[in-house]
């Protein structure tokens, strides 16, 4: 095991990476103005750490990844709410993919994408982002399109300050991130980057009825504090 700032290697689980992550977000607690936004499915137990720690709100920002259609770990984009798409062009040409197959996955992703902001969010309105401080958490990035695209997202919906929190991820990737979000918290950027799930201990796969009960479960908490 191996210690990388404040954070061990391997990660224990998506507890221990938002646990980790607290300290270099300190200058965020109760502010007012500051919002945490999950990537689902794998960034909320990550988020749920940081929201609660830092006394701040929790909710989602909704992005789908746009798989290439022979390698679906693979992106060659990634759709976020509100009609934001990024696609990864140098990708898009390896893999000779043509637009009928692009529009395809995006066609696809949108529908999951909605199925998602449904069922993890029901009739409870999305939060409103106009000059806050959006803190966009995940487990980790690989190629980051679909962190590109939430933060894309969150500009386009008026964030005033944009911070990209994640545990890991490969050096190029962070700094391509650091073009667009106003800042990038990434303790851990190994120099052979294969995949997130290497630098866990445990990286199950995240179910539905997790991010709901987080979700539910912070939501509560804040009514609490504000009544």
């Amino acid at each position: 095991m191996l210690c990388s700032g404040s954070i061990q290697i391997p990660i224990r689980d998506r507890v221990a990476a938002g646990q980790a992550l607290v300290p270099l977000l300190s200058d965020y607690r109760c502010r007012s103005d500051a919002i945490v936004l999950a990537l689902p499915r794998g960034g909320v137990p990550v988020a749920y750490e940081i929201a609660m720690a830092l006394e701040l709100p929790l909710d989602l920002m909704i992005v789908r990844k746009l798989g290439v259609p022979a390698h679906r770990e693979l992106a060659m984009g990634a759709i976020a709410s509100g009609g934001v798409r990024v696609v990864n062009r140098d990708v898009v040409h390896m893999h000779g993919i043509d637009d009928a197959t692009l529009d395809a996955e995006v066609g696809r992703e949108s529908l999951e994408l909605q199925r998602r902001e449904q069922a993890y969010r029901g009739k409870r309105p999305a939060p409103d982002l106009r000059e806050r401080v959006v803190i966009l958490v995940d487990d980790g990035l690989a190629t980051g399109a679909t962190m590109l695209a939430a933060v894309r997202a969150a500009r386009q919906q008026g964030a005033a300050r944009i911070v990209v929190a994640v545990p890991v991820g490969p050096d190029d990737t962070v700094a391509e991130l650091q073009q667009e979000a106003d800042e990038v918290i990434c303790p851990f950027q190994p120099e052979w980057f294969t995949a997130i799930g290497r630098w866990y201990v445990d990286f199950c796969q995240v179910m539905d009825q997790t991010v709901i009960d987080l979700l539910q479960r912070a939501w509560h908490l804040a009514q609490q504090r504000q009544g």
